[in-house]
Formats: structure tokens, sequence, C-alpha cells
């Protein structure tokens, strides 16, 4: 497992980013307030996955977390006056991190895996259903406690939550604000795998790097035919199928892919 040093963060925060091989690791980096979302948080959590998307040398995401948790959510003091007049802390053009179409703001395209620990509250949760894959340490604590502060989820859960696991799985989170563990989120189908806490990055890691491993362009086009057969439903997907292969097939990957098979080898891709 490489090195993963975070900086000393200011008092509002930072986001740490550090490439290993074709993999943007994004750090949450305010432990001190147990990752407490600000504004600035926000802004600089959108830019790195902008750049994740920009950057051709990049081809997959891990959203991790400094310290014990992975966030206690929003920092309501920070954020409460830009909730008040309706605005989001993000610019408008970058990459929106939840990922649900949110207009003025561009979706991803490149997969991103989630490593949560500890505390998982409301934005975390939502962060970590907008990405596409999620491991989650054994000492997990959940919650999407909005109701309780008198707000509502608006980063996505209300969206996933439901599709992930049933309307009744989700309300009865959504609604009650309760506390759950590793072993529920997994039930849900919130989470894809459960590890000790002290294997959750390497295992994010290597995720990722498998990930890494594949023909990028294949790997983006199979994201997001998934995705629009979630949102747009089976018929849109399918209506992709024949042109996108045939964009696919004619690539340098593909040709590769099939070079790599007739020499029995692992293919060396490029995303072209």
């Amino acid at each position: 497992m490489p090195d993963i040093t975070p900086t000393t963060p200011p008092p509002e925060g930072c986001i740490d980013t550090q490439v290993i091989g074709h993999v943007l690791l994004i750090g949450i980096n305010r432990p001190a307030k147990r990752n407490g979302w600000t504004p600035p948080m926000f802004r600089q959590l959108a830019e790195a996955y902008t750049r994740l998307d920009d950057d051709p040398e990049l081809r997959v995401g891990v959203l991790h977390a400094f310290g014990d948790h992975f966030t206690a959510g929003l920092d309501l003091p920070a954020v409460s006056a830009y909730m008040q007049r309706g605005e989001k802390a993000i610019p408008e053009g970058l990459v929106e991190p939840h990922d649900y179409g949110l207009p003025g703001y561009r979706r991803r395209t490149k997969p991103m895996v989630a490593a949560v620990k500890g505390i998982c509250f409301t934005v975390g949760i939502e962060l970590m259903l907008g990405a596409d894959i999620v491991v989650a340490a054994d000492d997990c604590r959940f919650s999407q406690m909005e109701v309780q502060r008198g707000i509502m989820a608006t980063g996505g859960a209300t969206l996933r939550m439901a599709e992930r696991a049933g309307t009744g799985n989700a309300l009865l989170h959504l609604l009650t604000a309760d506390e759950f563990g590793s072993s529920e989120a997994f039930r849900l189908n919130f989470v894809q795998k459960v590890v000790p806490a002290a294997q959750l990055l390497p295992e994010a890691l290597a995720i990722a790097q498998r990930i890494e491993a594949q023909a990028p362009q294949a790997v983006v086009a199979t994201r997001l035919n998934v995705l629009k057969a979630i949102e747009q439903g089976q018929a849109a997907a399918v209506a992709e199928f024949i042109p996108v292969q045939k964009q696919l097939a004619n690539s340098e990957d593909a040709a590769e892919g099939v070079r790599a098979f007739v020499e029995r080898r692992p293919a060396r891709f490029t995303g072209r």
C-alpha cells in the first residue's frame, strides 16, 4: 500500500488528491471536525471530480477520508446560508459529485470507488451512493438524519435508497433518522463489500486498480449504459448497443484486446 499522507488542513478543511498510476485518490481532510463539510470542501471536491473526468491519464477515482470517520455530515452553521438562499457551494460547470443530473452541472463519466468508515452521516451516505462501488469498514455508523434537523435530503438519498433497497427500506431510514451499521447497509445494497477497517483503503484501491487495467473507453461506455438503463429505461440503453459497440470495436484498444487474446498476454490499453 503506497504512503498516503494528508496535508495539514485549514480550519475549514480541504480535499487532498494523490495520483497512483491511473487512479486519483480524493481524500476528505478535516478530521478535527469529523470531516464536517464546508463550502470550500464542496468546491474542492467538485474540482477533483472534474479533474478526474478531464485528465486522459486518469481512469478511476477513489473517494476516502482521513481520520477515524468518513464524515459527520454538513457543518450546518457553515452551509445554512447557502441552503436558505437555495444556492450551491459548487460553481456551475463543474462535475457535481452527487451525480444525479442537477441542471448547470456536468455528470461524471469515469468510475468512482468510495471507501467509508466510522461515522458516515447524511452527505456521506449520499456521496457514497453517488459513487459506483462502495467498500465499507465494519465499524461504520450510518444515518440519514435530515428530518431530525428540519430539512430534506437533497444529495440523492431520496432517489438512490429506494432504487437500491425498495421504497419501504428507504423510508424506514429516511423518515426515522435512525442509525444503522455496515451489515444493514450491505443488506440494503448501499455498500458492496464490508471489510475490517485496516483493510478499507487497500481494498478500495485494489478494486480501482482492477478497473484501471481494463480498456478505459469500454469502462466508461459500460458505466454510462448501466446508468442510462436505470434513469431512462431499458429501451434507451438497448438503443445504444450497436452504435456504441461499433465505436468501441474500431478503437485501438479493441485491436489491442484481440492481439492480447491471440498472444495470451495481458492487454496494454491506452484509452485510444
